[in-house]
């Protein structure tokens, strides 16, 4: 049977409030287990290499599954993130290319490169789609995907959103390339954005439409997922919703909502969507 499994984002965990210690590292791994998350997902752009690797008995302690989003700035440069994705049972890696070149003709050969060095590895890779990294255009990414039929995609739309600052209702050309990047995405990340703010408070009455349209293109994701994948095959869904400066802040410098609860509320409503899909 096909299942959705939900991961919890290390950084995401962080609650960065001034003069305020963080939950120790242990603690958030066992918080995020208990929460009923499947795993844990590891950002070597919020954490060096050095320090990831510490974390590797965690995954044994908690029983929570491994994920890694790598930042690789050469071809090579991503072979230390996939041997790590090994050591924490990742099924993918989630790449954010630090190589910018300014034509599609220019980003093949790195793209062809990690998918090499991918393939020598045995670690699935996938391009995350997310602002200062390869992938930081609508556009240029839908070229790039077409130069390159094998590429997948994990598809963090907000970035997309806020990029091409998309007007509500959606305009039927932009919809139409988000259903494009959808078509090629593996995996779904779950953050709300409006045309301006990379993440809003979900439960703002003043973002309710923005709510609904993640919702609906998540539903989307899922479907063509189903539709292609195999009848055992799990989708990742990745919860993202991160620390400030992120997250919105008051005056004083405090978060404007509780990105705990938030998460947990976006996990049922994609759960929601997902059982809806199942049963048709």
């Amino acid at each position: 049977m096909q299942s959705l499994r939900f991961y919890q984002s290390l950084w995401a965990t962080e609650e960065r409030r001034p003069g305020v210690a963080e939950r120790p590292v242990e603690e958030r791994f066992e918080r995020v287990r208990d929460a009923g998350y499947f795993g844990m997902g590891i950002d070597l752009g919020a954490l060096d290499l050095e320090t990831a690797k510490a974390l590797v008995p965690l995954y044994a302690r908690t029983g929570l599954g491994g994920l890694l989003t790598a930042f690789p700035k050469s071809v090579e440069d991503l072979r230390p993130a996939l041997h790590l994705a090994k050591d924490i049972g990742a099924p993918v890696v989630f790449v954010i290319g630090q190589v910018m070149p300014l034509s599609v003709d220019d980003m093949v050969a790195p793209v062809r490169g990690w998918l090499q060095v991918a393939a020598e590895e045995g670690v699935p890779i996938e391009l995350e789609t997310h602002r200062n990294c390869l992938t930081n255009d609508l556009f240029s990414t839908l070229l790039l995907i077409e130069r390159i039929p094998e590429v997948r995609l994990s598809a963090d739309l907000s970035h997309y959103v806020v990029d091409r600052e998309m007007p509500h209702p959606i305009p039927e050309f932009l919809e139409a390339h988000v259903q494009a990047i959808l078509a090629r995405s593996d995996s779904l990340q779950g953050r709300v954005a409006t045309r301006n703010q990379i993440q809003v408070p979900i439960g703002w009455p003043q973002n309710r439409k923005w709510l609904d349209t993640h919702l609906q293109w998540w539903t989307d994701g899922m479907r063509m997922w189903r539709e292609r994948s195999g009848a055992d095959d799990a989708m990742i869904f990745l919860n993202e919703l991160g620390p400030r400066d992120y997250a919105m802040t008051g005056s004083d410098g405090q978060e404007m909502s509780d990105r705990w609860a938030e998460a947990l509320e976006l996990r049922r409503l994609v759960t929601e969507r997902w059982d809806a899909l199942a049963a048709a």
